[in-house]
């Protein structure tokens, strides 16, 4: 029968599309993750061509299209597995640039119209009904497309707490209430510019919801079996750990920036830094205590993101973050200065103390972060007030110069102010 061939037929274009996208993708730390949105734009427009004029019979006569139930509906699951393995802004990235790109198109295709042309044959005219249509569409298609991004993240987050993380139905709820929402909203605009029939918004809707359970499977298997670290390393996050890092990280970003935390690791941020750090370097040094800044630094860890990948390298930096915090003193400042470096700012502690709490630091990080080969290590310089500087810009200089000189050093070591350390404290200590 036709009806079970199309059928297949849509299967088989299902699995083929996911299987090269997801392709891509997968090879993201290779290729960049630019030629997955490559593709993934290149196939916009066939997607929205064959949703306005390529239907098929399907079986229990249901009229569905492939743009519409298989190209579609794959685009949207893929940018919901994008938004798991990377997070809000990079998915927000190709929406932008469909955007402005179907915008672009429908300018340029107007200002075209002023154009003398020429035509090359008796049946070569240029179209622009057609252009005008297709660029109506696509615009509307990537308006809907940008609402629908934002409501499947937002489900596919609140589906935890009733569905915690049974990842197959949790897709496939966030998938078929969004294209519920994404099948209504496209008709309306097929409608308007092509007169559809209702059997396209109803044949369409069971198209899609075959689609979302198909892709939910693929996608589902995807993280199970293709997204889990190639290299074992002590205390590798599992796939539900993955996701608790990864998951509302822009709306944590958010919330935490007003509190001056750091939305990975949760210690202070670079902007409490300039202030408080700033603040307590300065109250210490004008009721003449000594304050300790340490700057701690982790090792060649371009090369363990290379190795491991970004979401393993988060669950690392956010473990180290807390080995800092439960290894210094409860009155201490610890801040995160960038992708994987710390401060730690300590009123009352003298360069020979100061030497002591870093080598504790750097053998905590060694200890619990160097597993299986994983190599992580930390290279840390201190510099002390009033014995280096009297003020927080040129003590900070000095334990950057020192951090330098630990990296020179070989890494893997804490080095301060020589004339502080007694003959059985080393001026440096090398695991």
């Amino acid at each position: 029968m036709p009806e079970i061939a199309n059928l297949f037929l849509l299967l088989a274009d299902a699995l083929l599309y996911f299987a090269v996208l997801a392709g891509l993708f997968r090879a993201r730390h290779w290729l960049g993750i630019g030629a997955f949105f490559c593709a993934l734009g290149v196939m916009h427009f066939i997607e929205t061509y064959l949703a306005s004029i390529l239907y098929v019979q399907l079986p229990f006569g249901i009229v569905a299209s492939p743009g519409s139930s298989v190209l579609f509906t794959g685009k949207l699951m893929l940018l919901l597995l994008v938004y798991i393995r990377e997070d809000a802004r990079i998915v927000r990235q190709p929406i932008y640039g469909l955007l402005i790109g179907n915008l672009l198109m429908v300018a340029l295709a107007a200002l075209m119209r002023s154009h003398e042309l020429i035509p090359l044959g008796p049946d070569r005219i240029a179209d622009f009904g057609f252009v005008d249509e297709m660029g109506a569409l696509m615009v509307w298609g990537t308006a809907l497309l940008f609402a629908d991004c934002i409501l499947i993240i937002l489900l596919y987050e609140h589906s935890r707490r009733w569905l915690s993380d049974r990842i197959l139905m949790r897709l496939a709820l966030a998938g078929a209430v969004v294209m519920t929402f994404d099948q209504i909203g496209f008709y309306l605009g097929l409608r308007l510019l092509t007169g559809a029939p209702v059997s396209v918004l109803v044949g369409g809707w069971a198209a899609k919801m075959g689609a979302v359970a198909i892709y939910s499977v693929l996608v589902g298997s995807y993280l199970r079996w293709l997204e889990r670290p190639v290299h074992q390393w002590s205390g590798a996050a599992s796939v539900a750990d993955v996701f608790d890092l990864l998951t509302y990280r822009e709306r944590y970003e958010d919330l935490l920036a007003r509190t001056g935390r750091d939305a990975l690791t949760g210690t202070f941020d670079r902007g409490r830094l300039e202030s408080q750090g700033r603040r307590a370097v300065g109250q210490a040094v004008g009721a003449g205590r000594a304050v300790s800044l340490l700057l701690v630094d982790i090792d060649h860890f371009k090369g363990f993101n290379d190795r491991f990948g970004h979401a393993t390298g988060d669950a690392v930096i956010q473990r180290i973050a807390r080995k800092i915090m439960v290894t210094v003193r409860a009155t201490d400042l610890v801040f995160r200065f960038g992708g994987e470096e710390f401060v730690v700012i300590c009123d009352g502690l003298e360069g020979v103390a100061a030497l002591a709490l870093g080598e504790r630091i750097r053998c905590e990080i060694a200890a619990s972060i160097d597993g299986a080969g994983s190599g992580v290590t930390a290279s840390i310089g201190i510099a002390t007030a009033p014995a280096d500087c009297v003020d927080y810009d040129a003590l900070f200089q000095a334990a950057d110069r020192r951090l330098y000189e630990a990296k020179a050093a070989g890494r893997n070591c804490v080095i301060g102010d020589r004339a502080d350390a007694p003959e059985t404290v080393p001026r440096f200590a090398r695991s």
